[in-house]
C-alpha cells in the first residue's frame, strides 16, 4: 500500500474544497470512472462535514486526510483528534417513513456507508481514524 496524498487542514467547512481536490485528483489518477469518483467525493465530503460540525465542539482542531492505494483498493483515511465517534456503530436511519416522521441525523453516515465499499473506524492515540475503502475495477 502506498501513500498517494496527504493533507492536513483546520476542521473548517471553508477547507472542504482543498481536501476534495486532493481526493478527486487522486481518484482520477487511480483510474476510477467519473460516476465512482462522484461517490468517492460524496463519502469524503460527508466525513469532512461531520468532523467540522461535531468533532470539535469547544475548540478548533485539524483533520489529516491520507490517500492510500494498491492494485485493488483506494483508501481515504480521515483522522481527527475530536470527541470519539464510531460511525460504524451508528445504525442506519429509517428512510422509509415520511420525512416529517424521521429522526434527524445519521443520513450523512448512511450515505458514506453506501458510497464506500467498506467503512472502518478505530480510535488510535486519542484520535478518530475513519477509513473509506473503494475497490478498484477488476480488483480482488
Amino acid at each position: 500500500m502506498s501513500i498517494v496524498f496527504t493533507i492536513t487542514l483546520p476542521a473548517k467547512l471553508e477547507n472542504l474544497q482543498k481536501m476534495m481536490r486532493s481526493v478527486c485528483d487522486s481518484a482520477q489518477i487511480q483510474g476510477f470512472a467519473r460516476k465512482k469518483i462522484g461517490e468517492i467525493e460524496l463519502a469524503a465530503e460527508e466525513a469532512w462535514v461531520n468532523i467540522c460540525n461535531y468533532a470539535y465542539p469547544e475548540q478548533s482542531g485539524d483533520v489529516e486526510v491520507i490517500g492510500k492505494a494498491d492494485d485493488n483498493n483506494f483508501i481515504i483515511e480521515i483522522i481527527d483528534s475530536g470527541i470519539p465517534f464510531d460511525i460504524t456503530a451508528l445504525s442506519d436511519p429509517n428512510i422509509t417513513d415520511d420525512v416529517d416522521e424521521r429522526k434527524i441525523g445519521g443520513l450523512g453516515v448512511f450515505l458514506m456507508k453506501k458510497m464506500a465499499d467498506e467503512v472502518r473506524y478505530r480510535r488510535e492515540n486519542d484520535r478518530n481514524v475513519v477509513e473509506l475503502i473503494f475497490k478498484k475495477a477488476g480488483g480482488g
